[in-house]
C-alpha cells in the first residue's frame, strides 16, 4: 500500500456514492431499538420503489440525539432538477419504526410523510464541534472503503513516510492535548517519556475499559469510527518505537468489540496493521483484549495486570508504566478518545488543534448527556464552552417543568456541581475548583426531586461494590461511609456521625492505594459542599 493507492481507493469509494444517502444509525443504543430491521425496510423500499441507482442506505455509527432514536438521515434529492438548496439539506427522521420505512423512501421522491422528523438547526446539533466525532453518523463503521475516503490514514502515512518519531511527539505537545481518560496529563509529555525509556520492547495501549455510571463516549466512538483509533495507535507507536498495540474493551461493548475486529483485519489486508505499513520500516501488530467489567480495571496498573492473565488489582506507582509497564517493559496507555485526536491534529496541524479552547484546556470533549434533561446524547464541544449552555441549551433543560439542580461529572470519581456555578466554563481547571473533575466525560444531569444525599450513596455504593478489596481503606472504608450514609438518609444519624463521615472521607482519599478508593469520597465532598442543608435536615436533633 502507497499514497497513490490509498488515493485510488478513497476517490472509487466517492464515486460510487448514490445522489441520495440516507445513513441509519447502526449503534447500540438504536440497535437496542430495532434499527437493524429499520435499515433491511430502507434497503428494500428502495427496490421496491426502483430506485436502487439513485439512493443509497448505509448503517452509520451514533447520531447522536440517542433520547429520540432510532435515528435516520436523508442527504440529497431525486430531484435533480431543483434549484432550491433547502432540499438539499439533510432531514432527520426521530423515532422511526420498521413500518415508517416506505414513507421515508416516498418523502425523498418529493411526497408527503408523516414520520417525526428532528431539527439539525436546534442547539444541541450548531454548538458541537466535531473533531473526535467528525465520521459519527456519516461513514459506514464497518467499511475501511468509507473511512479512507474521509481521509482516513491519511495522517499515518504523512508519519511514516514523511516525520521522525521526535517530530511527531513535539506535534502533539505544541497541540496541547490532554489525556482524555482522567486527569489529563499532558499527551505529549507522557509519549516523550515513553519514547525515551530504555527497553528491548514497548507496548502501546487503549484503554477502552469505560465504566462510570452514564457514560458511553468511548463505546460510540469505538462503534461509530474504529479505524480513527487504530490509526491513532498506530502513530502513536511510531513515535514511541513500539511494535505492538493492545485495546482493553470490556465485554459489555459487544457491537464495539465486532466493529473493532472487523477494522483489524480490514487494516491488516491493506497493509495499514502489520509489517511494513505504508512499505516502511515500521511494523505495528494490534490484539483486542476483553475484561470482564471490574471497574478497577481502568486503573491503568489494574488494567496490565488483567491483560497478562493476571487479577485486575493495582499496584503501587512509582515505577509508572512509561518505565515499566506491560511485562516489565516501557508502557504508552491513554484512552480511546485522546488517540481519536491524533490524526486530525497531524492532517491539521497543531497549531488549528491548540487555538480551540483554553489557554490550559486545548481542543474540544465529548460528553455523554444524561440525567434529567431533555436532550440526552452525545456532544462534542470547545473546551471551555459555559456549563449553563450545555444544560440549558443543547441539553434543552430538565422535562416536565421542574428545575434543575445539580450537574454531576466525572463519574463516581466526580462531584456535583450546583446550578449556582453553571456559569463556570467546562475545562480541567474550572470543574477541578468546583470540586469535581473532567473525567473520561460523563455528565449527569438532576432536577429539583433529587435528594443529594441519595446522590453520594448511589456513587459510593457503586465504589463498593466495585473495589478489589486489596487495600484497606478502600476495601473498609467505602462500606463505613456507605452505611453512614444509609444511616442519615434513613434520620437516624446525628452530628457526630456526620462528623465521622467527614473523616472517614479525607482517611479515604489520602492512604488508599489507587484512584478508585482516592476518588471515592469525591460525591460526599461537594455534596457536603454545596448541599450541606440536606444533610443537616436528616440529622436526629
Amino acid at each position: 500500500m502507497d499514497l497513490a493507492e490509498l488515493q485510488e481507493i478513497a476517490q472509487k469509494e466517492r464515486l460510487s456514492t448514490k445522489p441520495v444517502q440516507i445513513r441509519c444509525c447502526q449503534a447500540a443504543g438504536c440497535l437496542s431499538a430495532n434499527s437493524q430491521t429499520i435499515k433491511q425496510r430502507l434497503e428494500a423500499a428502495v427496490t421496491a420503489a426502483g430506485l436502487e441507482s439513485q439512493v443509497q442506505v448505509t448503517g452509520v455509527g451514533c447520531m447522536r440525539l440517542c433520547c429520540n432514536g432510532p435515528l435516520v438521515e436523508v442527504q440529497g434529492t431525486t430531484n435533480t432538477d431543483s434549484t432550491n438548496q433547502a432540499e438539499n439539506l439533510g432531514t432527520l427522521y426521530e423515532k422511526v419504526t420498521p413500518e415508517d420505512a416506505p414513507s421515508i423512501i416516498a418523502a425523498v421522491t418529493g411526497r408527503e410523510t408523516t414520520v417525526q422528523k428532528g431539527d439539525l438547526t436546534q442547539p444541541f446539533f450548531t454548538y458541537q464541534m466535531p473533531i473526535v466525532l467528525e465520521n459519527s453518523g456519516k461513514i459506514d463503521p464497518e467499511s475501511i472503503q468509507s473511512y479512507i475516503a474521509a481521509e482516513g490514514y491519511q495522517a499515518l502515512y504523512h508519519v511514516l513516510r514523511e516525520m521522525t518519531p521526535t517530530e511527531v511527539i513535539e506535534t502533539v505537545t505544541r497541540s496541547g492535548l490532554r489525556g482524555r481518560g482522567g486527569a489529563g496529563y499532558p499527551t505529549g509529555l507522557k509519549w516523550a517519556q515513553v519514547a525515551k525509556a530504555k527497553g528491548d520492547r514497548k507496548f502501546v495501549i487503549c484503554n477502552a475499559d469505560e465504566g462510570d455510571p452514564g457514560a458511553f463516549m468511548d463505546r460510540s466512538v469505538l462503534e461509530s469510527d474504529p479505524h480513527r483509533v487504530l490509526e491513532g495507535m498506530a502513530i502513536a507507536a511510531y513515535a514511541v518505537g513500539a511494535h505492538q498495540g493492545y485495546i482493553y474493551i470490556r465485554a459489555e461493548y459487544p457491537v464495539a468489540i465486532s466493529r473493532l475486529q472487523t477494522a483489524i483485519r480490514q487494516a491488516q489486508r491493506l497493509g495499514l496493521v502489520g509489517s511494513q505499513i505504508f512499505e516502511s520500516q515500521f511494523d505495528f501488530k494490534i490484539d483486542i483484549r476483553i475484561g470482564a467489567g471490574a471497574y478497577v480495571c481502568g486503573e491503568e496498573t489494574a488494567l496490565m495486570a488483567s491483560i497478562e492473565g493476571k487479577r485486575g488489582t493495582p499496584q503501587p506507582r512509582p515505577p509508572y508504566p512509561a518505565q515499566s509497564g506491560l511485562w516489565g517493559s516501557p508502557t504508552l496507555i491513554n484512552n480511546v478518545e485522546t488517540y481519536a485526536n491524533i490524526s486530525p491534529i497531524i492532517r491539521k496541524g497543531a497549531d488549528w488543534f491548540a487555538s480551540i479552547g483554553t489557554d490550559k484546556s486545548k481542543g474540544t470533549k465529548v460528553f455523554a448527556l444524561a440525567g434529567n434533561i431533555c436532550n440526552t446524547g452525545l456532544i462534542e464541544v470547545p473546551m471551555g464552552t459555559p456549563l449553563q449552555q450545555i444544560v440549558t441549551e443543547m441539553g434543552g433543560g430538565v422535562p416536565n417543568g421542574r428545575v434543575v439542580k445539580a450537574v454531576q461529572t466525572g463519574g463516581p470519581s466526580g462531584g456535583c456541581i450546583p446550578a449556582s456555578a453553571f456559569n463556570s466554563l467546562v475545562d480541567y481547571e474550572s470543574l477541578t475548583q468546583l470540586g469535581s473533575i473532567m473525567g473520561s466525560g460523563g455528565m449527569i444531569v438532576m432536577d429539583d426531586s433529587t435528594n443529594m444525599v441519595d446522590v453520594a450513596r448511589f456513587f459510593m455504593e457503586f465504589c463498593m461494590e466495585e473495589s478489589c478489596g486489596k487495600c484497606i481503606p478502600c476495601r473498609v472504608g467505602t462500606v463505613q461511609m456507605h452505611e453512614l450514609l444509609t444511616k442519615i438518609r434513613a434520620g437516624k444519624a446525628t452530628t457526630s456521625d456526620l462528623e465521622l463521615l467527614e473523616e472517614l472521607c479525607d482517611m479515604v482519599k489520602y492512604t488508599s492505594l489507587c484512584g478508585l478508593g482516592q476518588s471515592a469520597p469525591n460525591p460526599v465532598f461537594s455534596t457536603l459542599r454545596y448541599f450541606r442543608d440536606e444533610y443537616l435536615a436528616l440529622l436526629v436533633q
